[in-house]
């Protein structure tokens, strides 16, 4: 019977712990984090073939969820850069209303892993593959962003690498310098903000002079308003996307995508944000969380979101203490929509591109390229595979062939870990009893290790009994299981005998259980190896009872 997890969200637990001090920590944390998120969610969004204003419902509604309902003390939700990659390929395939219903799917697996307890199992996603694919999305990231920052006139980017790279080779001659130079001078912007004027993030004063660049000077770029008519000011609201069975099962594979990376990042930002604040979060209710927002955000006009690293480190560092900070961010964002709406329309997209070039510059972590030398071969070849994996084809295919490399990989290591190694003759009996000593794991990718064993049980060989001593076995899988019951029918038919002992409890386990001990005989399966050997000699010397 399936355990469920229990329903805790953190803020439940902290509720008792708020001082006044506290509350105003998460107040103004949330406030400074509500206003990074702005240009951040606009960005994400006209990055992803989506209009500004569903990124700032997403960043509203999953972000209020999020902190409201996650496992985290300090988590911040919302739409991100890795996503963008994935929602712009089924935005340009399958169109805006079949993403909405990929958002609800993964929703729903998300919601399905965290009830399953799952959260822990993303951990066993090798670092390799998560570092391949983050540093191919970050390509990814920084192709699409030629566009608006260098002010081309080209049709809707297509969603194939290649075919990216083709158009927008072919658009070069329609670059627009004004815009250029605006991107580069945002771009200067961002990186050079002062450290000690950082309580202003650099995003919000870049696009708050790419603003007012283009107000006073009346630059010819182009902007929010004259690209999607600004941003309504107003709530949205609630609509179920239209479902059709014939497009359900195109978007099962999209959707896949979207819940594993929406698990993995949220996790990982998770588990960042423990690392700040020595806490530890809950996988399983983040896992809820992100699955309730993923479902609800959809129906109010926003898409898929999950934990975001950089606003999530933002808010530890400006002094969150709880889930309360990340409620504020989403209502800080909630006012600035029903307020300050109308100023959008100013905001230029080359503006947003230097935002979102810094950010998928960040996400590389390009040094690693740089220090793959210091790690063993195994690890470089499935980061390089996942990284070109993920720019050449797509999310999806280079997390699965990066996890059966890895797969692969750890197979042929515990294999090589695994040796059985023969003690010689018996001083008493001589080639008449063979002992042998079993390390590691007798599993699908070691159980060949047995063949030296099968070659003794021929009945030209000598041996009428051989002993293997499992005392240093770690574990045995049904296909070593397999191969030691094929031992003993062999060694049986031709008038020999096994002895095992030493086994631990997880052999001794699935011995009993598959009925292999009582195939074996107790006389013939015993604790230790001296008793092993001195019943091999008995047997030897000519006892009845060999081959029972």
């Amino acid at each position: 019977m399936i355990r469920l997890p229990a329903f805790r969200p953190r803020l439940l637990e902290m509720y008792g712990e708020y001082t006044a001090a506290r509350l105003r920590a998460d107040i103004l944390s949330g406030i400074t984090v509500g206003i990074l998120a702005l240009p951040l969610a606009i960005a994400f969004a006209i990055a992803s073939g989506m209009t500004p204003e569903s990124g700032i419902y997403t960043a509203i509604i999953a972000g209020f969820i999020i902190s409201a309902l996650g496992g985290s003390r300090v988590q911040i939700g919302g739409p991100t850069g890795a996503f963008i990659v994935i929602v712009y390929g089924i935005v340009v395939n399958y169109g805006v209303a079949n993403l909405l219903i990929c958002t609800l799917m993964a929703g729903v697996m998300l919601l399905a892993m965290g009830l399953l307890r799952m959260g822990t199992w993303i951990r066993f996603i090798p670092v390799s593959v998560i570092s391949g694919f983050t540093k191919g999305i970050a390509v990814l990231i920084l192709l699409s962003q030629f566009k608006d920052f260098l002010g081309l006139t080209t049709e809707k980017l297509p969603a194939e690498f290649f075919a990216q790279i083709k158009v927008l080779w072919h658009a070069l001659h329609t670059i627009s310098w004004p815009t250029v130079g605006l991107s580069l001078a945002c771009l200067i912007l961002i990186l050079t903000w002062p450290k000690k004027w950082r309580v202003v993030p650099s995003p919000i004063v870049a696009l708050v002079f790419g603003t007012l660049a283009v107000t006073i000077l009346g630059l010819p770029v182009e902007t929010i308003g004259s690209k999607f008519g600004g941003i309504p000011q107003s709530l949205p609201g609630f609509a179920f996307p239209e479902l059709s069975l014939e497009t359900l099962r195109h978007l099962v594979s999209p959707a896949i995508a979207i819940a594993l990376l929406g698990a993995i990042e949220s996790l990982l930002s998770a588990t960042v944000a423990d690392n700040m604040i020595d806490d530890r979060h809950n996988p399983n209710q983040e896992l809820i969380a992100q699955g309730i927002a993923n479902i609800v955000a959809p129906l109010f006009g926003g898409f898929c979101a999950t934990g975001a690293i950089a606003r999530t480190s933002t808010n530890v560092r400006m002094g969150a203490f709880g889930p309360l900070a990340g409620i504020v961010h989403a209502l800080t964002l909630l006012v600035v929509i029903l307020v300050a709406a109308p100023l959008a329309k100013h905001v230029p997209l080359a503006a947003l591109s230097a935002i979102l070039v810094v950010v998928a510059w960040n996400m590389g972590e390009w040094s690693q390229f740089t220090e793959m030398r210091r790690y063993t071969m195994n690890y470089r070849a499935i980061l390089i595979a996942t990284f070109v994996l993920t720019v050449a084809f797509d999310l999806t295919v280079a997390v699965e062939v990066g996890m059966v490399m890895a797969a692969l990989f750890f197979i042929t290591r515990v294999s090589s870990l695994t040796d059985i190694v023969d003690d010689g003759p018996d001083t008493i009996a001589g080639d008449r009893v063979r002992s042998y000593e079993l390390f590691g794991s007798l599993f699908f990718g070691s159980a060949n290790r047995i063949e030296p064993l099968l070659e003794r049980a021929d009945p030209a060989d000598p041996a009428r009994v051989i002993v293997l001593d499992m005392q240093k076995a770690l574990n045995v899988d049904t296909t070593g299981l397999d191969i030691l019951e094929t031992l003993r029918r062999k060694m049986k038919k031709n008038g020999k005998t096994l002895i095992i002992t030493g086994a631990g409890p997880q052999p001794l386990s699935l011995f009993k259980r598959s009925g292999f001990a009582d195939k074996l005989g107790s006389d013939h399966l015993l604790p230790h190896r001296a008793s092993g050997i001195a019943r091999a000699r008995e047997i030897a010397g000519g006892v009845s009872d060999a081959g029972e």
